[in-house]
């Protein structure tokens, strides 16, 4: 066992682990946002409520395992991160002011800190709203009237939207870089992998975007 925690604690170990949780984590958001877009069926939310009951539901054991193996993954995901980031700067031993970023690393990868700490942000204000709320207490109405009252909210709704677009660009990175770590990297599937990352991480914020844009400027005007 020791030998383990030594590999996963060395630089090669953490990369490795940046990209099975990445991966774990990319897979669950695919589930979310097709979940999620059932909350723009024309049928008042039955769909989202039912899909809500189940997830909820306190005897599906399966579900619970996974749901603390997500959070799991998610946190040790975050803080791997951030010691990757903090290992490798002080590696570089000089600040990237000076350093030719643009030389050295692709633009996705310069801002992955930045932009993977905002999306922290986010989910600790999201799942607090959502969650929590809806989960852990008692707000007296259905999770499908409180993502209409959460996202009709201008201000939430356009931080929402605002952390998908960093969250394209953090996915887009992490998808090239996951394949990488695991050995597929400069072959004849680099230029297709790099390409059906780009489009399926666009295309899985657009999902989650269009939710509020929907319930800001659609659904009081009857929907699409």
């Amino acid at each position: 066992m020791g030998w383990f925690l030594k590999f996963i604690d060395s630089s090669v170990g953490k990369k490795l682990v940046m990209a099975l949780t990445g991966l774990f984590l990319y897979l669950f958001l695919i589930e979310h946002v097709i979940a999620n877009l059932l909350l723009l069926n024309n049928d008042n939310g039955e769909a989202y409520t039912i899909y809500a009951e189940v997830l909820g539901s306190s005897y599906n054991i399966p579900l619970r395992i996974i749901e603390f193996g997500l959070f799991f993954f998610l946190l040790y995901h975050s803080i791997n991160g951030a010691r990757l980031w903090w290992t490798n700067r002080k590696a570089k031993g000089i600040p990237y002011l000076v350093n030719r970023a643009s030389e050295n690393s692709s633009f996705f990868s310069r801002f992955m800190i930045q932009s993977g700490s905002i999306i922290f942000i986010f989910l600790v204000i999201h799942l607090k709203s959502f969650f929590v709320n809806y989960r852990l207490g008692n707000p007296g109405d259905t999770m499908y009237q409180g993502v209409v009252k959460t996202f009709e909210n201008p201000l939430y709704s356009w931080f929402y939207i605002f952390a998908m677009i960093l969250l394209a660009f953090h996915l887009v990175h992490a998808f090239q870089s996951a394949f990488q770590t695991l050995g597929l990297r400069h072959n004849k599937y680099t230029p297709f992998l790099k390409s059906f990352g780009v489009i399926l991480s666009i295309l899985i914020c657009a999902g989650f975007a269009l939710i509020p844009v929907y319930f800001l400027y659609l659904h009081n005007a009857g929907g699409y």
